[in-house]
């Protein structure tokens, strides 16, 4: 076929197929198409093993992008092998089947990196987001259309025509490709910005010698400060003055100082909480009427789970000025006591020793110091006994506990007679034998109710 006639009917790329074909050229494309492949398969599958194996499964953020960089792996191992066999060739034959071999193979490692990338960045304790899928569905729908247009061979035609379409956006003359341009390169500062801030984030978590609120400090602080960075660099390629951005700045300064000084107090009392390292991750505290364990601290509120499992968003600028009691500042451990009466008839010797028995085998209940078991008082029907032990993690709540060393107790005292009295009380009625009585004709009955059948008997 002409070589005019294949330019007609036929892509860019696909007219060099055509021509080589029924050619030996072809022949030895295919084979070393398919060896680079195969080669670029079992080195792929050697540093995947390599890499599960380097892997520190800990971190959630390198074990939710893992599987986008394996996937990318063998189209990028591919690319290489085939663009140096593409190389060597072209110096004795036509290459046209492994030119267009390498579109897609480029193609598909440009997108499973940027969703290795983006997953490191998106994620949230190793779980996808909404913008996370979104970006994957717009990176896959950009990578496809540039090699649809670079296999048609019209690539540079769309950069011209984009090019020659021209607007004034306010005072600036722009054109769609310069437009274009400007936005890739903010999002490409932007991801790779986010990118270094999560690796920051998983290395400060890795430094047993820093506290956790200053790992989390460090981390917010660096990540904001690249964020900042990426933004004036990337506006600067675009060829946006950055200077302008004083009178946004002071703009900004003078809506903090009016419409936003709450939102404000609350971000600078976030760090001040993360500096002072007045609470922590884990604190058990009661604020506000909300009590609960402190689960997240944010630079604009904390999150406080509550006994019930609900969460509340506290603003930290209340956790500055209002009251604060944290149960699990210094101390982790808690006292707890029970109470129990028993018969005056009863051993209290040995009823003590029981007593204190209760509490071994329970979860969480402290040996050391021992459980002391003390003769409180002596009641109207027995004798009150009181039992005082430390438990462990207190902030985690002392009813299971206290409710186990009861049950405990009735168990024992069941096993060896020990009696818990009931209430024994001498009720006297006064009635009258008159519909009007008078001082003289009131009748005083006693009866005593007795403890074992209720019944009463006359005095």
């Amino acid at each position: 076929m002409p070589a005019s006639m294949q330019d007609a009917y036929f892509p860019h790329m696909l007219s060099g197929i055509v021509r080589d074909f029924g050619e030996a050229a072809a022949i030895w494309q295919v084979i070393v198409l398919f060896g680079s492949l195969a080669v670029a398969w079992w080195l792929a599958r050697i540093l995947r093993r390599r890499l599960e194996e380097r892997r520190q499964s800990r971190f959630e953020a390198l074990r939710f992008g893992a599987e986008s960089l394996n996937k990318a792996l063998f189209p990028l191992l591919g690319t290489v092998l085939v663009s140096i066999a593409q190389v060597v060739m072209s110096q004795f034959m036509h290459t046209a089947l492994l030119r267009l071999a390498l579109v897609p193979l480029l193609g598909i490692t440009v997108i499973y990196t940027m969703f290795y990338v983006a997953r490191r960045v998106f994620s949230r304790g190793g779980e996808a987001s909404a913008l996370l899928f979104l970006f994957e569905k717009v990176v896959t729908a950009l990578v496809w259309v540039a090699m649809l247009l670079t296999v048609m061979g019209i690539q540079e035609d769309v950069v011209r025509w984009m090019a020659s379409v021209r607007f004034n956006l306010a005072n600036a003359h722009m054109t769609l490709l310069s437009l274009a341009s400007g936005v890739l390169w903010v999002c490409v500062t932007l991801i790779v910005a986010m990118w270094a801030g999560a690796a920051l984030d998983d290395r400060l978590m890795r430094a047993r010698s820093l506290d956790a609120n200053v790992k989390v400090v460090l981390a917010r602080v660096g990540r904001a400060l690249m964020i900042l960075a990426a933004i004036l660099i990337s506006l600067s390629i675009v060829g946006i003055d950055v200077t302008v951005l004083g009178v946004f700045g002071g703009a900004l300064g003078v809506g903090l100082g009016f419409g936003l000084q709450k939102i404000a107090s609350n971000y600078v009392s976030g760090f001040i909480i993360l500096l002072d390292r007045s609470l922590r991750l884990g604190d058990m505290i009661n604020v506000a009427n909300f009590q609960g364990t402190v689960t997240q601290i944010r630079t604009r509120y904390t999150i406080v789970r509550g006994l019930d499992g609900i969460e509340t968003l506290i603003p930290n600028e209340k956790l500055i000025t209002d009251v604060v009691q944290n149960h699990s500042s210094f101390l982790t451990r808690g006292n707890a006591k029970v109470a129990v009466q028993v018969s005056y008839r009863c051993d209290v010797e040995f009823a003590m020793k029981l007593f204190a028995d209760a509490t071994q085998g329970v979860e969480r209940v402290l040996q050391d110091p021992a459980p002391v078991a003390l003769l409180a008082s002596f009641g109207a029907d027995g004798i009150n006994l009181e039992l005082s032990f430390w438990i462990e993690d207190a902030a985690k709540g002392t009813g299971g506990v206290k409710s186990q060393v009861n049950r405990n107790i009735w168990r024992l005292f069941s096993e060896h007679g020990i009696e818990i009295p009931y209430a024994q009380r001498e009720i006297r009625i006064i009635d009258g034998a008159a519909a009007t009585p008078t001082n003289s004709e009131i009748v005083t009955r006693s009866a005593s109710v007795t403890s074992t059948n209720g019944r009463q008997s006359p005095a």
